[in-house]
């Protein structure tokens, strides 16, 4: 009877292992966006993250939809810190769930080029 429970407890710790790698550290996407770059803020109550928004159009338009990310990596919101309201292109990994330290978003921009709109 040890032997089965012993089984079943193993079982049971691995499976819910897999399941929180799948659902918090597995890249469900990666892909680019291209946009205006609103702001970015840093912010939080325990976990400070970097927290950004971009319009997700390069020209002048009426009601562009909004694409909210997360950054990672000070140095590269350092970066575009300084590019508000220019047009750029950011890479971004998607997971499927959110963890408190690596931001409020799903989407975690991993780099940025500057576009010429």
């Amino acid at each position: 009877m040890r032997k089965i429970l012993g089984y079943l407890v193993l079982a049971l710790v691995l499976s819910g292992a897999l399941i929180v790698y799948w659902n918090y550290y597995n890249v469900f996407s990666d892909g680019e966006r291209k946009g205006v770059l609103i702001k970015i803020t840093k912010k939080g109550n325990i976990f400070k993250t970097w927290e950004g928004e971009m319009w997700l159009s390069c020209r002048q338009m009426v009601n562009p939809e909004k694409f909210l990310f997360s950054i990672q990596d000070k140095g590269l919101a350092d970066s575009l810190e300084n590019l508000q309201d220019q047009c750029i292109q950011v890479k971004y990994s998607q997971y499927r769930k959110t963890i408190p330290w690596r931001g409020d978003s799903e989407y975690i921009i991993t780099g940025f080029t500057k576009s010429s709109q």
